[in-house]
């Protein structure tokens, strides 16, 4: 056999073997002496004789370029989750691609399902309530001087004898002084770990 036969030519072309009957009686296909079809000859004469706005065949889709971004992004979720990632420039797979997208709506979930539970809370609501206790800790500590400076005064007036007297409002001054520092050291602290 010097050519193709009718099976093999639809492999081919990419055809059924129902259309490729049709085109040889069509007389659309060039045939050999020996019964087999010429390939590149039938290729060409069915190229000629065919009208490109009929064929069934869809036009290849363009295809974006995925941004580096969405790649690098891919890439950090897999190495999270300690799974080979692949090297930068080099391409993703889509396998690797939908791992990394299946890991990251596991993790999605996981994290709906903590606060469903209540494990976790909204970190707005956080940051504001946490805000509000160290505010209201803190007009307590600068309003505790007023409220016992009288008292301590009066403590060491009466441990230290009856020659020396502790005045109020020297006491007050003091501990203000102090719990000032004190408050002014922690809130370097807070400041510094945010």
């Amino acid at each position: 056999m010097q050519g193709l036969s009718e099976r093999q030519y639809a492999a081919h072309a990419g055809l059924s073997r129902g259309a490729i009957q049709k085109a040889k009686a069509a007389g659309r296909l060039v045939m050999l002496p020996d019964g087999s079809i010429d390939a590149a000859a039938s290729d060409a004469r069915r190229a000629e004789a065919t009208d490109s706005s009929k064929t069934r065949r869809a036009p290849a889709p363009a295809l974006k370029p995925v941004p580096e971004t969405a790649v690098a992004a891919v890439g950090d979720t897999l190495r999270e989750q300690g799974l080979a990632a692949p090297a930068v420039g080099g391409g993703t797979t889509f396998l690797q691609a939908k791992t990394a997208n299946e890991v990251l709506k596991a993790q999605e979930r996981r994290l709906r399902l903590q606060k469903l539970k209540g494990e976790l809370v909204d970190r707005a609501r956080a940051e504001t309530l946490t805000f509000r206790l160290a505010r209201e800790a803190r007009d307590a500590w600068v309003t505790w001087p007023a409220r016992v400076a009288a008292l301590m005064a009066a403590e060491l007036t009466a441990s230290l004898g009856g020659g020396v007297e502790v005045e109020a409002a020297s006491m007050q001054k003091v501990l203000e002084a102090h719990v000032r520092a004190q408050l002014d050291g922690l809130a370097d602290v807070g400041a510094g770990s945010a």
